[in-house]
């Protein structure tokens, strides 16, 4: 067969399926079953039918494409996201553009043009930081929040932040620790105050004093955590434990603190959050609490393109449940 010339009735006829059926399969590719799905993707192989992306667009009034807006592109918790968002969009023949919100224009007047710009069929908010104002723009695409949240309004994939800190404070506690401090990320911030709400509740849950003095914001950077370190050796009365709402400030505070002479875990103790690649090539092997990220980019895709398909402002929203991953950077108090 002329692999140039195959045509979807070719691939229909491979697959022993009708025309509507490959159709589907190839533009939404979760609402048909298994076996036939497989069947369908075999005959196009061996047809070797290419989709014509331009003209099905313009037939269903779509670009194909999927925005995502990121506070910041270089951080690597991103990594396992956006290869399983991209994965799962390739797989429904979307596209997936990715635009970070602290570079170029306003992040609010960025998220207006790309909503009235009829670029994409729909996007992707990692930036809980945005206004909902330009999401009033009429006839825009769906949307949906993923990792931060905007409001009940948008439906959203997010992890159980309150509980992940609850995790990390009951880690700390059964191994002794009563002077435990926590690290925030920025004043205002979703998912700080969450994470933070979760660890004054744990700590007033277990009896534990806490602390104001003892609690310390950060920007989920490397260089806040060793500010941190900074000022934690400065301190008299220091926590024996610190709970950091990312990664990436534990492993600056480690770095810092260690170059200033403090062992870890022996002097302090230390629980990250995200589980990032880099936590367990550490020297210590940073304890943290695991989001599952790609799990997050598969859902938050599939809900996008179910609402795309719907014509849909409305989606069920969903949270993820996360697990502590213990490793070296924690131990028990020392007496």
């Amino acid at each position: 067969m002329n692999r140039k010339l195959a045509t979807i009735q070719d691939v229909a006829r491979v697959a022993g399926v009708s025309a509507a059926t490959v159709s589907r399969t190839l533009s939404n590719p979760s609402v048909v079953a298994e076996p036939t799905r497989q069947a369908v993707l075999t005959a196009v192989e061996q047809t070797g039918y290419r989709v014509n992306r331009t003209a099905a667009g313009l037939r269903r009034q779509r670009t194909g494409t999927v925005i995502a807006l990121v506070p910041n592109l270089a951080n690597p918790f991103f990594s396992q996201i956006f290869a399983a968002l991209s994965a799962t969009l390739t797989e429904a023949n979307y596209s997936l553009l990715v635009a970070d919100t602290q570079t170029g224009t306003d992040p609010d007047a960025q998220l207006a043009q790309h909503l009235g710009s009829g670029q994409a069929d729909g996007l992707i908010l990692f930036d809980g930081s945005l206004s909902t104002a330009p999401l009033s723009i009429p006839g825009r695409p769906p949307v949906i929040a993923a990792c931060e949240w905007l409001g009940a309004d948008i439906p959203s994939v997010q992890v159980e932040n309150a509980l992940g800190a609850a995790l990390a404070v009951r880690h700390l506690a059964g191994r002794g620790h009563r002077a435990i401090g926590h690290v925030t990320g920025p004043r205002g911030n979703v998912l700080a105050e969450s994470r933070l709400e979760g660890f004054r509740r744990a700590m007033t849950d277990l009896g534990l004093p806490l602390r104001d003095d003892w609690i310390f914001e950060g920007d989920y950077s490397m260089r806040s955590g060793a500010a941190v370190a900074s000022r934690i050796l400065s301190m008299r009365d220091r926590p024996s434990a610190l709970f950091f709402s990312s990664d990436e400030m534990a492993i600056g505070f480690m770095g810092a603190a260690q170059k200033a002479g403090m062992a870890i875990p022996a002097d302090m103790s230390v629980v990250g959050f995200d589980n990032i690649e880099v936590c367990e090539h550490l020297s210590p092997a940073l304890t943290t609490i695991r989001q599952q990220r790609r799990l997050i980019g598969e859902r938050a895709a599939r809900l996008l393109l179910a609402m795309i398909e719907d014509r849909s402002h409305h989606g069920q929203s969903e949270r993820i449940p996360v697990e502590l991953i213990e490793r070296s950077s924690t131990a028990p108090v020392a007496l």
